[in-house]
């Protein structure tokens, strides 16, 4: 039975090869003074930066600079950027870049007029914002998290070896988006394949979950299917507008929560490679792409159902003469395949994890209840192990 649900998404998207024009008309809605938030630097090399920055002063705002958001956005990095938005008494936060910067200004605005401590606030004890919000608008340059149309944010604790993600309320939603493909051209290949997998996996964790025949798997399916197949085309021709445009788009849809409604959710893959993220510091989407096989593969047997439809309707498996079980690993192995093509990273071991950070990364992932199977950390240290 398709569960209770309620949904909105806050979020104006201007998507295309014009959309960076139409910060035009969005600027004019927020006060004069903006923070510019941007990573390390590639947005000066490829022009978007010039570009932002021509419309900004043509929209006559005070602009100051909070840059150097790093990959995986830091407690530290967070607490500067309160004090920068604070100095400049920011009215609207403008990420340039990917989903860090994205994350990274989401978690800006809800502390800029918070008296406590960001991290402690919000990522330790996981409270809302009782204060006054920030605006966030994104200009996005790299396809993958989907963080453009969602409120949550993920921050790194490197002191306590902790990577936490907050799904704040619809308020701290971007305004609004900008998504232009070219944007996301001049990225290499790793960080593009990187994004690819993380789109795919935000599907999985929203699909593996519930065995009712409900709209939001259709969806799931059809999105995986058109990332599969773009992904492909991308890797031979990464200048290719129309994959590359659809990519973009997939990895909106895949969590601005809509494939999520009316069922439970899984995420441990996300709690599996955050934990180990927070240790090595590596790319998100290849920790997720080096502990997602061997989770899927451990909680197989009581998600049967669902990883059978998953080898029949995403990966086309001939499911002739073959027992269930056969048909769903043929699936997964459909997925390693795909996975290997694209040139993911396959094991913890090459991300920099080591056999001695094994117990410490399981008791930084946090388990959660609503997938297949709820583990035990014997079984989290299993999946980890099997990981490397």
């Amino acid at each position: 039975m398709l569960g209770n649900f309620s949904y909105k998404n806050a979020t104006k998207l201007y998507f295309g090869e014009d959309a960076l024009d139409y910060l035009r008309e969005e600027l004019p809605k927020y006060g004069d003074n903006v923070v510019l938030i941007y990573g390390g630097g590639s947005i000066k090399k490829n022009g978007i930066y010039d570009a932002v920055m021509r419309i900004l002063r043509e929209c006559g705002k005070n602009v100051v600079e909070d840059a150097g958001v790093m990959p995986n956005p830091t407690a530290d990095k967070l607490r500067e950027g309160v004090q920068i938005a604070r100095a400049h008494k920011a009215d609207l936060l403008l990420a340039v870049g990917g989903g860090s910067c994205c994350d990274y200004a989401k978690a800006v605005s809800v502390s800029v007029n918070c008296d406590d401590d960001p991290w402690d606030k919000y990522f330790a004890r996981f409270e809302e914002p009782d204060c006054a919000i920030v605006p966030v608008g994104c200009v996005l340059t790299m396809a993958g998290t989907g963080s453009e149309m969602n409120a949550g944010s993920v921050i790194t604790n490197h002191d306590l070896h902790l990577k936490i993600g907050h799904v704040f309320g619809e308020d701290v939603m971007p305004k609004f988006a900008i998504l232009n493909p070219r944007f996301t051209m001049s990225l290499p290949k790793k960080q593009m394949v990187a994004g690819v997998y993380d789109i795919f996996n935000h599907i999985c964790e929203q699909y593996f979950s519930g065995e009712d025949d409900n709209v939001s798997d259709y969806l799931a399916e059809g999105l995986m299917k058109s990332v599969i197949r773009n992904a492909l085309v991308a890797i031979e021709n990464p200048q290719d507008y129309e994959a590359r445009s659809n990519i973009m788009w997939a990895a909106t849809w895949a969590l601005n929560t809509l494939i999520s409604r009316g069922k439970t959710t899984d995420w441990m893959v996300h709690m599996l490679g955050q934990a180990a993220g927070a240790y090595t510091d590596a790319t998100h989407g290849m920790t997720l792409a080096a502990v997602s096989l061997p989770y899927y593969r451990h909680i197989l047997p009581y998600g049967l159902p669902k990883f059978k439809r998953f080898a029949l309707e995403v990966w086309g498996v001939d499911g002739t003469d073959k027992t269930d079980a056969q048909i769903a690993e043929e699936g997964l192995a459909a997925l390693e395949g795909w996975m290997r093509k694209i040139g993911v990273t396959m094991t913890l071991g090459e991300l920099g994890a080591t056999e001695d950070m094994i117990e410490g990364i399981a008791d930084a992932t946090i388990i959660l209840d609503g997938g297949y199977k709820v583990l035990d950390r014997a079984e989290v240290v299993l999946i980890l192990k099997e990981s490397l």
